[in-house]
Formats: structure tokens, sequence, C-alpha cells
């Protein structure tokens, strides 16, 4: 199992976080481990969508997935594959699931992001080495062009 966690500040609302996360082709602006979204399906606070992911210093292509996120206004958003049918295979050789949240700080917002990847055996052994040194600087870099994203965006340039 890896499981990264990291945290930063960033000086917007929770509202102006949360609302560019759920808009998830936004998001992959900053995110390069989504690629090639293929589907979008918005209702209120879920959102699903289906995605081709990129796995940091993986280069072997990895199937469509199709993940969903529940948003909880004002504080997280909470991710993870759609059951089967729609993630048959990916059910049954990964297991997946990130949160972003945030509270408010004094000059902005502190986000913690985790994301938690699990393998089946047959492919833990080869993945997991990998991504333990690979998905924390990914998940840092994705943290920082959010904060980049959003300051630029609030202070209008």
């Amino acid at each position: 199992m890896t499981r990264v966690e990291e945290r930063l500040t960033i000086d917007c609302t929770p509202e102006a976080f949360l609302d560019f996360v759920m808009d998830i082709e936004r998001y992959a602006q900053v995110d390069d481990k989504l690629r090639a979204i293929s589907c979008v399906r918005r209702d209120g606070n879920s959102t699903e969508f289906t995605f081709r992911p990129k796995l940091p210093g993986v280069p072997l292509p990895q199937p469509k997935a199709t993940a969903q996120m529940r948003l909880t206004p004002r504080e997280r958003i909470d991710i993870r594959l759609a059951p089967p049918p729609l993630n048959r295979f990916n059910h049954k050789m990964a297991h997946f699931a990130a949160r972003f949240s945030c509270e408010p700080v004094n000059d902005g917002i502190c986000v913690t992001r985790m994301i938690d990847l699990g393998f089946h055996p047959c492919l833990s052994w080869l993945l997991e080495p990998v991504l333990k040194r690979t998905l924390p600087e990914s998940v840092k870099r994705e943290l920082g062009l959010t904060k980049e994203f959003l300051e630029r965006a609030d202070s209008g340039s």
C-alpha cells in the first residue's frame, strides 16, 4: 500500500479551491496523473469521470478508469474508483482512494491532499517501490500548481 499526504496553504476560499477540484477538466491542468478525460458527469455534489491514469514513474500504459468524487461543501472532496461494472478490472487489481480537504487559516486555507493506492500482489512488488519514490513529488507539484493557479486567478492576473 502506498499512501501520500501533503499539506499546503493557499490564499483562497474553501469554495474556490473545492470548485476548482470538482471541475475535473480544469483540475487536470495541474494534475499530470489525470490524462485523456473522456467523460464527465456532474450532478450537484457528485462528479463521475472516466480517464486514463498516468502513475508517475510507471512507463506502462494504465487502463481507463472511472472515478467518483463526492463534495462535502466548504470541507472536502472524497474520491474513489466507481464500483463494477465500470471498473471491473481495476477493482480486482487496484485499490484507490483520495481526498482533498481544506480548513480556514489566517492567510487562506490549509489544503490536505491524500492519495492511497494498493495493488494486487502480482503488481505490488513492481509498482509500489516506484510509487513510494515518485508519488510524493507528484502530489507536491500538483498542490504547488494549484496554489499558483488559484492565487493568480484571485489576483485577477
